[in-house]
């Protein structure tokens, strides 16, 4: 197991390096000079040429992407054009407040999906299924920023239940965990469904019938457990993508992650803060990733690295 965790660690290195080149070259075809859009429209061809010296974007592209790859290497991601502050400090201080917002949302997701998912392979084929299936298509159909939106409007305009956006109190965390787990919570419903209806055709499931045994217990302690793993996986992935994929949340409650940050360095042109950001969200994608092989070790003993 040991030796399965420092592999994969070590095969991060590859992952991060190709992301980070995918990345440095699309940022630079991008249309738009990041030196003109800091120094502004009324900004001088000097001042603007002063600015892309500052920036480095003076030198060739291979030789931008070697500093890039010499600060990396000593764990420095560079300065932000457009607040002058370290790159390092700005992702630290919101990465706490996105990782706050993905747990609550896949928390809030395993905790409606899975129920709703046995509930529809118990009752295959009933209005209950079709009501879970139902739900599940609109749940994946729905635009997250439409969904944000709707909450906002019903819930802080009207009804004024909950607060439009910010960060302070458990409340700020309502409207931002639903929107995101609106998404999650249909692929964790049906992928339960779809692993438990598999489960439950078993031929072990039939003999624990016929032995008397109670159907909650046949369904919680011996389908559900053998089942786990694909929820497991799928619950991974989701959380991964939580991370990365709460930019339009963010932006629509004005929540202080780094979703927003890259919208706002989007717009700014500041290349080392989206940089920074991408590569930290692909460090945590690898994690979640690694936690999940590991998880499937503790769920089903059968499972073992070599």
């Amino acid at each position: 197991m040991i030796n399965f965790v420092l592999k994969r660690l070590l095969s991060i290195i590859p992952v991060l390096l190709g992301i980070s080149l995918l990345l440095f070259i699309m940022l630079r075809a991008l249309p738009g000079d990041p030196a003109q859009v800091l120094a502004g429209q009324m900004a001088s061809p000097a001042d603007v040429e002063v600015i892309r010296v500052q920036m480095g974007l003076d030198k060739p592209i291979h030789i931008q992407y070697a500093v890039f790859l010499n600060q990396l290497v000593h764990l420095n991601l560079g300065v932000s054009a457009r607040t002058q502050n370290p790159v390092i400090e700005e992702v630290w201080a919101r990465l706490p407040n996105t990782i706050l917002l993905s747990l609550s949302a896949i928390i809030l997701a395993c905790a409606f999906g899975i129920p709703a998912g046995i509930i529809a392979a118990v009752r295959p084929y009933s209005w209950v299924d079709y009501l879970v299936t139902i739900a599940s298509l609109i749940g994946i159909s729905m635009p997250v920023f439409w969904l944000g939106i709707m909450l906002m409007i019903v819930f802080a305009i009207n009804l004024q239940w909950l607060p439009a956006g910010g960060i302070g109190t458990w409340q700020h965390m309502v409207l931002p965990s639903v929107t995101l787990a609106a998404f999650v919570v249909a692929f964790i419903a049906r992928m339960t469904r779809s692993s438990m209806l598999e489960v439950l055709s078993q031929d072990y499931v039939t003999t624990a019938r016929s032995k008397g045994l109670k159907e909650k217990l046949i369904i919680v302690k011996h389908a559900l457990k053998n089942a786990l793993i694909p929820i497991i996986t799928v619950v991974g992935l989701q959380f991964g993508l939580l991370l990365g994929g709460a930019v339009l949340t963010e932006t629509v409650f004005a929540w202080p992650g780094i979703g927003r940050l890259i919208v706002d360095s989007i717009l700014a042109r500041d290349y080392a803060m989206i940089q920074g950001c991408i590569l930290i969200f692909g460090l945590l994608y690898t994690l979640v990733n690694l936690m999940v092989d590991l998880i499937y070790a503790l769920v089903d003993p059968r499972i073992r690295y070599e």
